[in-house]
């Protein structure tokens, strides 16, 4: 039903759809034939789901990435971005470390590559404003029943529009020389206040958090500080196997992160008050309806 309704919606001849799956390396092979640049945004990606059905969501998340980055190569596309997650960074649940998984698998697959084939970089943001099985769809369904459930009142999230998201993109395959992770600067919120926003008298149940579920979510860690460089509306982290001088050479305009930093939604600079979310929701709630 999505292709049919894209298709209708997009009658541009130079555009093509396709009904398969990344885990099908043949068809794969079909749809990048004559393709320049691939976004790869495909994955399983409901936590609780993930948990329940471990196995389909290696096949997707995982193996389906082996055959992406295998199919890219193959077929000589020049540059390819790869989506991520939050729930990437230091994973407590099977979507998040399948995510982790499929993240390095592209990165490293520019070593898989020969060098002047296939370049490989990959993109991560938030939870993506209105997309499916997201909270806002589900919390409007919940206010027409008079209540909304959420699993802890602390909770905060990452919140990014789809249209942060594709620029993000964008910008990933402008810059990218191969290896990168780029994670766009996005604000917090408190899962209560988007409630609040959207209905200020509608009664909260308090459910307790779901298996796999973390209060707060990081875009980058600890970890990662060493190889993380700001910019103005972005962090790029840089491949730990390239050497200083080819890291200096890929950041200029940048600065590096201090040492321990890292990017949480509970340590995140950038909120948004109440009255913000209201006008978000305003301004971009129909571009994901």
């Amino acid at each position: 039903m999505k292709q049919w309704e894209m298709a209708k919606n997009n009658p541009d001849p130079r555009i093509r759809f396709f009904l398969g799956d990344v885990r099908d390396r043949d068809r794969l092979s079909r749809a990048f034939f004559g393709v320049n640049y691939v976004v790869h945004a495909a994955a399983l990606k409901i936590v609780p789901s993930a948990e329940y059905d471990p196995f389909e969501t290696v096949k997707t998340n995982i193996i389906g990435a082996m055959n992406v980055i295998d199919v890219a190569i193959d077929r000589n596309i020049e540059k390819l971005v790869a989506l991520s997650t939050d729930k990437a960074c230091l994973p407590i649940n099977l979507y998040g470390g399948s995510k982790l998984v499929s993240d390095k698998l592209f990165i490293s697959g520019n070593q898989y590559s020969r060098p002047e084939s296939t370049k490989f970089a990959v993109v991560r943001y938030g939870n993506v404003m209105g997309s499916r099985g997201s909270i806002i769809p589900l919390f409007r369904s919940q206010i027409s029943q008079g209540f909304v459930t959420i699993t802890d009142e602390r909770m905060t999230r990452f919140m990014v529009t789809l249209q942060q998201g594709i620029e993000t993109v964008v910008l990933a395959f402008q810059d990218m020389q191969g290896g990168e992770m780029y994670v766009k600067k996005v604000p917090s919120m408190k899962i209560v206040d988007v409630v609040s926003a959207m209905d200020d008298t509608v009664e909260l149940r308090v459910i307790g958090i779901r298996p796999g579920e973390k209060l707060h979510e990081q875009m980058i860690s600890k970890e990662d500080a060493a190889y993380t460089f700001e910019y103005e509306d972005y962090y790029k982290i840089i491949p730990a196997t390239v050497s200083s001088e080819i890291a200096k050479a890929r950041t200029k305009g940048a600065k590096p992160v201090h040492d321990g930093f890292y990017y949480s939604s509970d340590q995140n600079p950038d909120w948004m008050p109440k009255d913000r979310i209201c006008r978000w929701l305003e301004e971009n709630e129909s571009t994901h309806s």
